[in-house]
């Protein structure tokens, strides 16, 4: 008796909130919200999934750029850019890069927004003046830093007037991506240090509070309460830093033009010069899908490894 009444029972508790689920939006609803999503949709479509879609079959074809003649040519280019010694060296300069970039981003937009955060007098003027680099024109702020890194530049004067010797320190390949990695961090450190500002902003006080009543010291809050409450934006401003070392393109042609002997070659300039200088448009795009992957391979990662940003007070 109970075993043919039971599914029955079942049934007749289910199938109400089925019927509420389906029933939740009325036809006149979903066709606005529809409506709504079409024009992003149609504009997502147009210059991101399209672009993505033609870049990537160009990857597969052999082209010079002119013309419309597109030889397919299979995963050919791919084959070739993992048997290529300058696309292993570019990544490598790459990958270097970008972990320098990373670290110091991190420590220095946290450092900035601790001191930006503390009760001090014309704190806003202070803020003005960080964030002035990442409103300045890359091209600009490239010039002026390769005029100071000359060798009869401001930078080699001030080692001199010290007693320290001069440095080639753009035609030298490890000075050459120090000062790149240099002028990466600064250029985006007023970001960082907002993005850390506001996440600092919206603690809660009272942790830090009963902290300090129970003897905290500053470098004790600072280092198990603040740093780990951060976690989600340190992982925010991991990944953009990693994003713009992955994508950097103009620091580097206008400061060191992807030299001396490739060692500032990251992999934008390899895509450049191979499709833009040499015309091989197909192998140019392989080398811009490998970035791809690698950025979203390396955000995975990166992602898990911080438990999906949550953070450790949670």
């Amino acid at each position: 008796m109970v075993s043919t009444t039971a599914p029955t029972v079942g049934r007749s508790v289910q199938e109400p909130v089925r019927r509420s689920v389906r029933d939740r939006y009325s036809r006149r609803e979903v066709l606005t919200a529809v409506g709504f999503l079409i024009p992003a949709l149609v504009i997502l479509g147009t210059f991101v999934i399209y672009p993505i879609a033609s870049g990537g079959f160009l990857s597969l074809t052999s082209w010079n750029g002119f013309g419309t003649a597109q030889k397919f040519v299979g995963l050919a280019n791919y084959t070739r850019m993992f048997a290529d010694h300058e696309f292993w060296n570019s990544l490598l300069v790459t990958a270097v890069y970008a972990l320098g970039v990373s670290v110091l981003s991190v420590a220095s937009g946290l450092v900035i927004a601790l001191l930006l955060d503390a009760p001090l007098r014309g704190l806003s003027i202070y803020r003005g003046i960080y964030f002035l680099p990442v409103v300045t024109s890359s091209v600009a702020a490239a010039i002026v830093w390769r005029y100071m890194l000359d060798p009869s530049g401001v930078v080699n004067r001030l080692l001199t007037g010290v007693g320290l010797p001069t440095v080639d320190w753009l035609n030298q390949r490890w000075t050459a991506l120090a000062a790149l990695t240099l002028l990466t961090v600064w250029k985006n450190l007023g970001f960082n240090a907002i993005l850390y500002l506001t996440a600092l902003q919206a603690l809660p006080v009272s942790l830090t509070e009963a902290a300090q009543l129970d003897g905290a010291s500053l470098w004790q809050r600072t280092r198990w309460m603040t740093i780990p409450l951060l976690r989600p934006m340190t992982f925010f401003v991991v990944v953009q830093a990693l994003i713009t070392a992955f994508q950097s393109f103009d620091l580097v042609y206008v400061l060191t033009g992807g030299g001396p002997t490739g060692g500032t070659e990251v992999l934008g300039m390899l895509m450049y010069r191979y499709a833009f200088k040499l015309g091989e448009f197909g192998y140019g795009a392989a080398i811009a899908f490998a970035t791809l992957a690698l950025m979203l391979g390396v955000t995975l990662v990166q992602w898990k490894a911080t438990g999906s940003g949550e953070s450790d007070l949670a």
